[in-house]
């Protein structure tokens, strides 16, 4: 039997320590402000990179180096015969792409992922993959299974400003004030390849209801479970507004009685482009 590592990056949103219990390697996403270099759970902290995001700091983002890639198979493939790597969405990242090309020198020992996941779904795909792995599959098994699965997940996010998509240049800075001006609070969605939009509405409980309709929505008509939500793992996730998303969580519980849950920050790369004071809610089927 194959002994496989899971390898992944940041925008999973697990820690270099949580990285560290479930025995996988987390590369970490770097961040440019201000022309500086910095890299997420290393010397970046959520409340640094918040810090700097409201600070008027210029921001953006890129994809881990070929070379730490590259450190991070050869270092796992020394006590292991292969390497399931997974990396954000290709459609929000280059990073799938390139890994796919530096994987054609490794004949075949390692397999990269383009499940099309980020932040809280992307997670429970390496929580997947960890499963898949100690179960015994071999690393293009575990690839086909997750990339088999990887359309049975959702995303909705409700932001509370339209600051950081104007900044991004994903609005035009006059739609930008009048929807300010108009108090529009914009539901977003993920789902696999880009971010779109979904909704607008003008309160935070309006986004609630509307995210929460679609997503019993999808638990029921899309994904054919039950509408307790047994079978499907669903998560909240969030920019820095914790003690909100403890009220979603609750609701949610009420809402999907059966379902697996967990409650998280919202990854980095997504938050440098939407701000503080998101809340978002996902799913992903159990495999």
């Amino acid at each position: 039997m194959s002994k496989v590592a899971v390898i992944t990056d940041s925008n999973s949103g697990i820690t270099q320590e949580q990285g560290k219990a479930l025995g996988i390697t987390v590369l970490p996403m770097p961040f440019m402000f201000d022309e500086v270099e910095f890299f997420e759970d290393i010397n970046l902290t959520q409340d640094g990179f918040y810090e700097k995001l409201e600070g008027n700091c210029k921001v953006s983002t890129s994809q881990p180096s070929p070379e730490a890639v590259m450190n991070a198979w050869d270092e796992a493939l020394k006590t292991h015969d292969e390497v399931v790597y997974i990396p954000m969405s290709s459609g929000l990242s280059s990073s799938y792409r390139t890994a796919l090309m530096l994987s054609e020198d490794y004949e075949d020992k390692v397999e990269v992922i383009n499940n099309q996941r980020i932040s809280v779904t992307q997670r429970q795909s390496v929580l997947d993959a960890i499963k898949l792995a100690n179960d015994g599959l071999s690393a293009k098994e575990i690839r086909e299974k997750l990339e088999d699965d990887k359309f049975n997940s959702s995303i909705y996010i409700s932001l509370d400003t339209l600051e950081y998509l104007k900044k991004g240049g994903r609005l035009t800075p006059a739609v930008a004030m009048l929807g300010q001006l108009l108090k529009i609070k914009p539901v977003l969605q993920i789902q696999g390849e880009k971010l779109d939009a979904f909704a607008k509405v003008r309160t935070l409980s309006q986004a609630k209801h509307c995210m929460l309709t679609q997503m019993e929505k999808d638990v029921t008509e899309r994904f054919g479970c039950p509408a307790s939500g047994k079978g499907m793992h669903i998560m909240v996730a969030h920019t820095r507004i914790p003690a909100e998303a403890e009220i979603f969580l609750n609701e949610i519980k009420e809402r999907f009685p059966e379902a697996d849950f967990y409650c998280d920050n919202l990854s980095l790369s997504v938050s440098c482009h939407i701000g503080p004071g998101a809340l978002a809610i996902a799913c992903s089927k159990v495999m």
